[in-house]
């Protein structure tokens, strides 16, 4: 049961991290950046909700309707927002995810926090195998694109602006990795989601 706990408490702070790092990006980005920051933002936050282990808060029964709800409207924002680029579609695959598991938990009724945590099934086995394939393929392109390239050996960029000298723009606007390690992030946390589902 500590482990459990452990586990728990360990996915709600790399989910609310993710979150917040993703609020930060919201700000320094324009457009299209900032609408996917402010989706992963939402994501990262309900990850990190969901996640809270049952001794710390037993949600009332209510609470998976407002998951499903928000993630819901969510899921419509991401199918609309598809025509807009490729990413949306990952975005309308885990609010469609939430939804799922929002709903799984609310059909196994009172105690289906304490059961998420504890291993007992709540949800669709096709429909949860589907998702974890979707999630691990996920992963795995993810992680992949994160390994540096073999390339020239390191020395000055013609151009680069040294480090420490002022130049550029707030942090993380050119560190397109660390977005990708968020996504990468919550893709994990999403896989533990859901094979405790």
């Amino acid at each position: 049961m500590h482990g459990a706990a452990l586990s728990g408490w360990l996915m709600v702070a790399l989910c609310a991290a993710t979150g917040a790092y993703c609020l930060l990006r919201m700000r320094e980005g324009t457009g299209i950046e900032r609408r996917a920051a402010g989706g992963e933002a939402v994501m990262g936050f309900g990850m990190a909700a969901m996640a809270l282990p049952a001794a710390a808060l037993t949600p009332p029964e209510w609470s998976w309707t407002v998951y499903a709800a928000v993630f819901g409207t969510a899921a419509l924002h991401g199918l609309f927002a598809i025509r807009r680029g490729g990413h949306h579609l990952h975005h309308l695959v885990g609010s469609l995810a939430m939804v799922y598991m929002a709903v799984a938990m609310a059909a196994a009724g009172p105690g289906a926090h304490t059961a998420h945590h504890g291993g007992t099934t709540a949800g669709v086995p096709v429909l949860t195998g589907s998702l974890l394939l979707y999630y691990g393929v996920y992963v795995l392109h993810t992680g992949a694109r994160l390994v540096p390239a073999p390339g020239p050996a390191p020395g000055p960029v013609p151009g680069a602006v040294p480090a420490g000298t002022g130049g550029g723009g707030p942090a993380g606007s050119a560190r397109p990795e660390l977005a990708r390690v968020c996504r990468l992030s919550m893709a994990l946390a999403m896989v533990a989601m859901l094979v405790t589902l």
